[in-house]
């Protein structure tokens, strides 16, 4: 389908990519992965022609019909849903946009009044009508209709204002746009940010049924697991192919690595040997000869190179934490609604020392609000919420908490800000573990990326010792070695937690409790995810269950009393 050559690409600010070789066949699931900054964005913008390569090139097989959904898919709050997803039919819809502007200006005052400006605008319609019959736009609805259901909506749906619906839902709108084109490769960029569990799902599925081929940017570990069946790593410019999914790409990885070191190790021994044997009998009037020849052999030996170690992730320990109550916080017959959303109703929770518990529930069911009530920052309209009473000390990272950064300092700027007594040794030590190192230090924070931001503000939150962290969306724009990061850091955290995240990998490693907001309870699973999920398997099984015997006992009462209508009926008849 199309081949990436050798591919390079340099910006004013520096190069990105230096040697990028892959290639997309039909049937591919390409994930692409690297740290933030690795050029992930680029390579789709080049495969899209949006940008062309410095060096290398791109070729392609014929004309591959490509769709590109970026990061921040574009969808208009003010049509309806129907009116969106025509919008991927280009020409066809702004000729029908045009249909609609000429039929309600020939109802207007002005064209009652003018005759001859009511005919100009009858002729321009006729004009318009045959156009859009020419690009078979009467049939562009019946394709509308048949994708709705694929993409999750109801066909009684269609003509509701996208502002009716979530991110989520949006982002449903944006693929099924791309879609519609018929596209022969699909290039997904971050597709599952700011998705819930259920939304990431949903895709996961469907890009798994989808023909086209795909190529995916995502931090996301199990959606790469369960979507792709080849990885492509770029690290430091140069990109490597794997077969595989995510898991199997990091095996294959360790095991280059183990094969690399071992070679350059044999040889390195291969060569002191031979040194050593030259060195001593260089000046040997028996040997001297040999020691020469050896020399010459040595010479002509292709080194192997030291293998380059994988771009390593950040390491982080939480301060020591002072020792808390046994109680952390406790929320008592809650109840708390938004107007008439009623988010809470009568909940209760207890959490103790040593908890690192993992808040799950779609979107708008409250897990952000839950946060904000046990922190304090809103008081709920009944019952409780509130923190400990023993030496409880809290640190709270929200998920806008990057926004709250001063634009105009540097990042070392920032953080002696917060800690004036530290040392410069100190402070690039903790930036480090959040890959700021360098000239990066030096940047104004209004240069940083969002994730770049996002850890920032986290190095920020996590400076001083706490017994209970509250952590809001903590992964939102982190690259994979910084959420193993946070990871390894809060599997080592001595004192309690409170998450929320739609990462199904990091919410696996971390948390040793779930709790899901469902129908404004809070309904405690004590477990880790894995636990969790086979919990909720079984609910569905005994709910699929009762409802099969309910079928099936609402069918014998209806034979039953099929059989004493057809004898009441028999009985009448003699």
């Amino acid at each position: 389908m199309l081949r990436l050559e050798r591919v390079g690409k340099i910006y004013p600010t520096g190069e990105v990519l230096r040697d990028v070789t892959w290639e997309v066949k039909p049937g591919d699931r390409i994930g692409l992965v690297g740290v933030n900054g690795a050029g992930k964005s680029t390579q789709l913008r080049l495969i899209a022609g949006m940008e062309e390569a410095s060096s290398g090139q791109i070729v392609k097989q014929g004309e591959p019909r490509i769709a590109y959904l970026q990061q921040e898919f574009d969808v208009d709050p003010s049509r309806t849903v129907r009116e969106e997803l025509f919008q991927a039919f280009g020409e066809a819809a702004i000729v029908l946009g045009k249909q609609k502007k000429v039929e309600l200006e020939m109802g207007s005052d002005r064209a009652a009044a003018d005759p001859d400006h009511l005919d100009e605008l009858i002729h321009e319609l006729g004009r318009l009508q045959t156009r859009f019959e020419g690009l078979h736009g009467y049939e562009l609805d019946a394709r509308i209709d048949k994708l709705l259901p694929t993409i999750g909506f109801k066909l009684e749906e269609a003509d509701r204002l996208v502002s009716d619906y979530s991110g989520g839902w949006q982002m449903r709108l944006a693929l099924g746009k791309i879609l519609l084109q018929d596209p022969d490769l699909l290039l997904l960029d971050e597709p599952t940010n700011h998705l819930d569990v259920e939304t990431i799902q949903w895709l996961e599925g469907y890009l798994i049924e989808q023909k086209a081929a795909l190529v995916v940017i995502s931090h996301d570990r199990t959606f790469l697991d369960r979507v792709c069946n080849q990885i492509v790593s770029t690290e430091r410019g140069v990109s490597r192919a794997y077969w595989g999914n995510y898991t199997s790409h990091l095996e294959q990885k360790a095991l280059e690595q183990e094969a690399s070191q071992a070679a350059f190790e044999r040889q390195q021994k291969e060569i002191a040997t031979q040194q050593a044997y030259i060195d001593r009998f260089r000046a040997s009037a028996t040997r001297s000869t040999q020691a020469k020849s050896r020399e010459k052999q040595l010479d002509k030996v292709e080194r192997v190179e030291a293998p380059i170690e994988s771009v390593s992730g950040p390491s982080f320990r939480f301060p020591p934490a002072p020792r808390s109550g046994a109680q952390v916080a406790v929320i008592e017959n809650m109840t708390h609604s938004y107007g008439e959303n009623i988010l809470f109703m009568d909940a209760e929770l207890e959490i103790e020392r040593g908890d690192r518990i993992a808040f799950v529930g779609p979107n708008g069911a409250g897990k952000s609000t839950l946060l904000r009530l046990i922190m304090g920052v809103e008081t709920p309209d009944e019952g409780s919420a509130k923190l400990g009473e023993h030496n409880i000390v809290a640190s709270y990272f929200e998920q806008n908490q990057a926004e709250a950064l001063d634009l105009s300092k540097t990042v070392i700027e920032t953080m002696f800000e917060a800690v004036p007594d530290w040392t410069q040794t100190q402070v690039r030590s903790l930036l480090g573990s959040f890959c700021f190192s360098n000239d990066s230090v030096f940047k104004d924070v209004g240069q940083l990326s969002g994730g770049e931001k996002a850890r920032l503000a986290l190095a920020l939150m996590l400076l001083s010792p706490c017994n209970l962290l509250v952590l809001d969306e903590p992964t939102n724009h982190l690259d994979i070695p910084a959420k193993q990061m946070l990871e390894d850091a809060l599997c080592a955290y001595e004192g309690a937690a409170l998450l929320v995240s739609h990462d199904r990998y990091f919410i696996s490693r971390v948390a040793n409790r779930i709790v899901e907001i469902r129908d404004g309870e809070l309904v405690i699973y004590r477990g880790n995810y894995a636990y969790y999920q086979d919990k909720k398997a079984e609910e569905k099984a005994e709910v699929e269950a009762k409802q099969l015997i309910a079928e099936k006992e609402a069918k014998r009462k209806a034979n039953n009393e099929k059989q004493k209508q057809r004898a009441s009926r028999k009985k009448n008849a003699e």
